[in-house]
């Protein structure tokens, strides 16, 4: 087991997972009592290391650029990708959910129910982006605004010159910190993912799928085009790189994101995975990264307009190409006005039915198999992460192309 690596270990702990969860759907209750324990702590781990890892990192980041201007750049490049990928990746939701008539045959429950949280206004999260008090921030791990807290930090170290080197020291000797770990806790990884993965099998089992299969397989293929096409694209189009090298680099995390179904809890094994496999400097991880794991959400962006599609045709309604191209433009803001807030998935579907007067109630039917979806878009959401970091390195011309063709077999 010693010489298996990390990738294999989690792919292992992930297959068993399934195996013994399918064993247990008799007795699911044994699974969430004796099983899932494990995989809480180790997320709690997780959980524990996220805020202090962000926000050091960013500021060493942000310092490690040694340029405003090119800040500026990296941020602009950042966020013009996110933006781009999330539009494509509703588009190609849009378009399956029509070829596939995602909705045909598929009949209403008329007593379930679903609460769903308000989303709140684009405008009013712009505004809060910036916090009136950075250190209830940082204790309630609103991630926006402790990333804006770290780039001013970062910001004002460079602004001083020679006066700023103790703080990033500090910083950067508390960042490496971090960084162990985070290599300490991943030895627990294939066991938490494991604990993970084995109740969600043993207590949504087949009985559950069966019914919303079409709609899981749809979204499922949507988020695999996404990740094959679009990320394999902009790889070779703006990188120059393999995209099967990528993919091979970025495994460990993709599973990882998979099972936990957390853009922010798999954060530390994207950087780490990014840097060691891909070649990726700390100074673009540290800044790209956590930036993607809050506002980018192609993989939601792609559920977001099957659901769509699928709720329409289920209530027997039309949805004009007008229409679906508010779907488009309401899921891409959506990724950043819902940034940080939980079930973000599920908010943002509420936001785009309501963009194009679809019954909110429509969310009931999807419910049930919500973390099913869930996990299949948050691994495209840190896979394009990943992808973002490469092509910002490569196109600063930092990407570390020997480390990134090491391994290509």
């Amino acid at each position: 087991m010693k010489k298996l690596s990390l990738t294999t270990k989690i792919f292992l702990g992930l297959a068993l997972g399934i195996v013994v969860g399918l064993f247990l759907q008799p007795v699911p209750d044994v699974a969430s009592t004796y099983i899932k324990p494990f995989g809480t702590l180790f997320l709690n781990m997780i959980k524990l290391i996220i805020v202090p890892l962000v926000f050091s990192s960013l500021i060493v980041g942000t310092c490690s650029l040694d340029d405003v201007r090119k800040l500026g750049r990296i941020g602009g490049k950042t966020v013009a990708y996110y933006m781009f990928t999330t539009a494509f990746a509703v588009t190609i939701g849009l378009v399956l959910a029509n070829l596939t008539n995602v909705g045909g045959g598929f009949s209403i429950p008329t007593d379930a129910k679903v609460d769903v949280t308000a989303a709140p206004n684009v405008i009013d999260t712009l505004i809060n982006i910036i916090p009136s008090n950075p250190l209830k921030a940082l204790v309630d791990g609103n991630m926006l605004q402790i990333i804006a807290f770290a780039i001013i930090i970062g910001i004002g170290i460079i602004g001083i010159g020679e006066k700023g080197k103790v703080l990033f020291n500090f910083f950067d000797a508390f960042a490496e910190v971090t960084y162990k770990i985070i290599g300490v806790i991943m030895l627990y990884a294939p066991i938490g993912v494991f604990a993970l993965i084995t109740p969600v099998v043993a207590v949504n089992g087949p009985a559950v799928l069966l019914p919303l299969m079409k709609l899981i397989l749809v979204v499922y293929a949507g988020c695999i085009l996404h990740a094959v096409i679009t990320y394999s694209i902009t790889l070779k189009l703006f990188a120059k790189v393999n995209p099967f090298k990528f993919f091979k680099g970025i495994a460990p995390a993709m599973i990882f994101s998979f099972t936990t179904a957390s853009s922010s809890g798999t954060l530390p094994i994207t950087m780490k995975s990014a840097e060691e496999n891909l070649g990726v400097p700390k100074s673009i991880t540290s800044f790209v990264l956590p930036l993607g794991a809050t506002i980018n959400m192609d993989g939601t962006a792609i559920y977001q307009g099957i659901c769509a599609i699928f709720i329409a045709q289920v209530y027997g309604l039309d949805l004009s190409i007008g229409a679906q191209l508010t779907i488009i433009l309401t899921a891409t803001l959506a990724s950043i006005g819902t940034a940080g807030v939980p079930g973000a998935g599920m908010i943002m579907l509420g936001m785009v039915l309501q963009s194009v007067g679809l019954p909110m109630e429509g969310i009931i039917l999807i419910a049930g198999v919500d973390r099913i979806l869930d996990m299949a878009r948050t691994c495209v959401n840190v896979t394009g992460d990943a992808s973002c970091a490469v092509i910002v390195s490569a196109t600063e011309g930092e990407l570390n192309m020997e480390r990134y063709n090491s391994t290509i077999k």
